[in-house]
């Protein structure tokens, strides 16, 4: 049987959330196919449900409805732990703010989720070098986050999500604290591991131009996941 070439794909996705008697519906039936190796450019307003689309890919949120396959395996049955040991394998995070734990030096805090996968000290802190020598930080892997510029703290971040080689990263707004001049570098570098990673990849951004890089853009209009 061939394998599938999606490698996230949810089906049917519905998600609602209650104000008081007041239902608000966030996804309704929606349906998104990511193929492997796909950059995929999530750009919709503020309260569309970036976040909560964000969240059921990620494995954060259930759905109320519908069902979410990872690498063609079915996630809605799953044990909270299972879940868990898919995030921590699988799934890569970067977020508008970086979220690095401040008493670790870059090369520590990109160590870490290694360490907690299993791999020996020897082994994560080569990898992690490596990354900080890709994203053209090496020379500040001794640096904790507050001697880090904001574009330096977010590599960290970036390169700290993809430390696993995960099959999939999802990124929420991942430049939107930067200035544009940072956030088209620090885009670009994003883009060039993704690439040469052969992650797929769902990026939301307010940017455009950022967005017309990646190889498919889709935004969320009535609670519907429709292309661009």
């Amino acid at each position: 049987m061939m394998a599938s070439t999606s490698l996230l794909e949810l089906k049917g996705i519905s998600r609602r959330y209650h104000q008081g008697e007041r239902e608000l519906v966030i996804l309704d039936a929606a349906e998104v196919h990511l193929r492997r190796g796909e950059t995929v450019a999530l750009v919709a307003p503020s309260g569309a449900g970036k976040s909560t689309l964000l969240h059921l890919a990620g494995l954060l949120e259930r759905p109320d409805d519908g069902e979410i396959f990872l690498n063609g395996r079915s996630c809605g049955d799953l044990s909270d732990d299972a879940r868990t040991a898919i995030r921590r394998n699988d799934i890569g995070f970067v977020y508008q703010f970086h979220h690095l734990l401040p008493e670790f030096t870059a090369l520590e805090n990109i160590m870490l989720p290694q360490l907690i996968r299993g791999l020996s000290p020897a082994e994560a802190g080569q990898r992690a070098a490596e990354l900080l020598d890709y994203m053209k930080i090496g020379h500040r892997s001794d640096h904790r986050p507050s001697e880090l510029s904001g574009g330096e703290q977010q590599r960290v971040a970036i390169a700290r999500a993809v430390a696993n080689a995960p099959l999939l990263l999802l990124a929420d707004e991942p430049t939107g604290n930067l200035d544009p001049e940072t956030a088209a570098y620090v885009f670009s570098a994003l883009e060039a591991l993704v690439r040469q990673s052969g992650l797929t990849a769902l990026i939301a951004t307010h940017n455009h131009e950022l967005a017309g890089r990646m190889d498919r853009r889709i935004t969320i209009a009535g609670g519907k996941i429709v292309d661009m």
